[in-house]
């Protein structure tokens, strides 16, 4: 049995936490059946962003006339976008390989990994996974051993689901060829950004989610943007759910009915398609590692208990990345593995803290969000002060012509940021001044409203909204950034 220093389940962020100890001098294990980097580059956010963008490409020349611009559309190669993007992901994934791979201090293993005891683990096929050069069963033990085996698509229960072959957001992103006509069974942030996609490449979709807004769990007012906007692609069936499935004239059939007990119009309905494409949740791959050789125990979703420097509650054991569950997003998994870095190698006992962690949704508008949304405020019966800021307050925003934009602000009588939501063009750009005040400096709204900002850049439909909620007029505010009745 080979020993190492460091042990990592799982070739995503967690092997950050390998080529640390590395430079360090120490002995570093890595085990990952399939391509490095992560859910996130060959199965998320990388290449679903490379597949919007093309849809925003897409949406920009339809709506060029609003420029005075008379532009055509004259087909889409589909299979030449899918292949371009599958090639460009995957290159980098093999990079990545090739990285740890020099690395003469870090061992990679082809292979999936359970626990024997809290510090041994064996070499195996993961269920998940196609196996891999490596799975011979051999063990090996680390001092530390990291968990940073990312997470997979759940499916709910569907009468018939068992039966019938459906695609997950793992396989919809590298299809040969567009469905014709789709249906998506789930109305977060996955299914919101996959149906626009989609949609804005000329399927026919059909977007079922319980909640009676798409993307429930953001601020109300940007979820109401998002749900009318996604409109524009999908046909929605919000506040319904899927109870059964089957197959149908070489494609697919849905029962759909509506969430709320009792309603009897309109409560349920078959939908006909192509594919379907269930996009409702994700769930740690915790249930693949033999965790009770090791007396820890994964909550009901899959999650790992872990303290504040994000070690679990076996010492020398910590988890990273989805298996935590607080925020699924691989800024955050790259933000706890320089955290458990420095704890495991310089015993710093850094605390993990979430606060002004922003994430972003890839819809038409973008949504961009930090902190409490407001109806998270008033469930805490916590007062707070608002102001919305349309992007038509700023003179980029009206160049743009972005009449849904705006930037909702939410502060404590004494101006502390509680929460900031942005929707609208390059608001996953624009959310980050407000997370470096909330992260790095004091975290108020005079942060924002006393920053002197480029004009006319299109931050300054940002100061527009922290100045209307500033206790005092921090700067003079000009006619063109009238945001008063708001």
């Amino acid at each position: 049995m080979e020993d190492y220093d460091i042990v990592v389940l799982g070739g995503g962020s967690g092997s950050q936490v390998a080529t640390a100890g590395a430079e360090t001098g120490l002995e570093a294990a890595v085990l990952e059946p399939g391509p490095l980097g992560g859910a996130c580059i060959t199965r998320g956010c990388v290449p679903s962003k490379g597949l919007i963008h093309r849809a925003d490409v897409i949406a920009e020349i339809q709506r060029a006339d609003r420029f005075g611009i008379n532009a055509e559309l004259d087909g889409v190669a589909y299979g030449e976008i899918t292949d371009a993007i599958h090639e460009t992901v995957f290159e980098k994934a093999d990079r990545q390989r090739e990285s740890l791979e020099a690395n003469e201090r870090v061992t990679l293993y082809d292979a999936a990994g359970r626990f024997v005891d809290e510090r041994t683990v064996e070499l195996v096929d993961p269920e998940r996974e196609d196996g891999g050069a490596d799975a011979d069963g051999r063990r090996i033990r680390g001092e530390d051993v990291i968990v940073a085996v990312g997470s997979r698509p759940t499916a709910p229960p569907i009468d018939g689901l068992e039966n019938l072959e459906y695609l997950t957001s793992d396989d919809a992103l590298y299809l040969d060829e567009r469905p014709d006509r789709l249906v998506i069974v789930g109305g977060g942030y996955i299914g919101a950004e996959l149906g626009y996609f989609f949609g804005a490449l000329g399927a026919e979709v059909s977007i079922v989610g319980r909640s009676d807004r798409l993307v429930p769990r953001e601020d109300d007012d940007v979820s109401a943007v998002v749900t009318d906007s996604l409109e524009e692609y999908c046909d929605l069936y919000t506040g319904f759910e899927a109870t059964a499935v089957s197959s149908r004239n070489g494609g697919v059939s849905v029962t759909v009915e509506s969430a709320e007990s009792g309603d009897e119009e309109d409560a349920s309905e078959e939908l006909e398609a192509d594919d379907l494409l269930v996009a409702a949740g994700r769930r740690p791959n915790t249930d693949t590692l033999d965790l009770e050789e090791t007396g820890l125990e994964a909550a009901d979703d899959g999650s790992l208990s872990v303290d504040e420097t994000l070690e679990t509650d076996v010492d020398g054991i910590w988890a990273l990345g989805d298996v935590v569950g607080q925020f699924p997003f691989k800024h955050v998994a790259d933000y706890e593995a320089e955290l458990v870095s420095a704890n495991v190698l310089d015993d710093d006992q850094r605390a993990v803290d979430y606060t002004g962690v922003p994430h972003a949704i890839f819809t038409s508008p973008q949504v961009a969000s930090l902190g409490k949304t407001a109806s998270e405020l008033a469930e805490d019966d916590r007062e707070y002060e608002a102001a919305t800021a349309p992007y038509g307050t700023a003179p980029m925003g009206t160049v743009l012509a972005s009449d849904d934009g705006f930037v909702k602000v939410l502060a404590d009588s004494d101006g502390t940021i509680l929460g900031c939501h942005i929707v609208g063009p390059q608001a996953s750009t624009l959310i980050h001044e407000v997370a470096v005040a909330v992260q790095r400096g004091d975290g108020t709204v005079a942060d924002i409203a006393e920053t002197v900002h480029v004009h006319p850049a299109l931050n300054e439909v940002v100061l527009a909204a922290f100045d209307e909620v500033a206790s005092r007029p921090y700067s003079t505010t000009p006619d063109w950034r009238d945001v008063s009745g708001l």
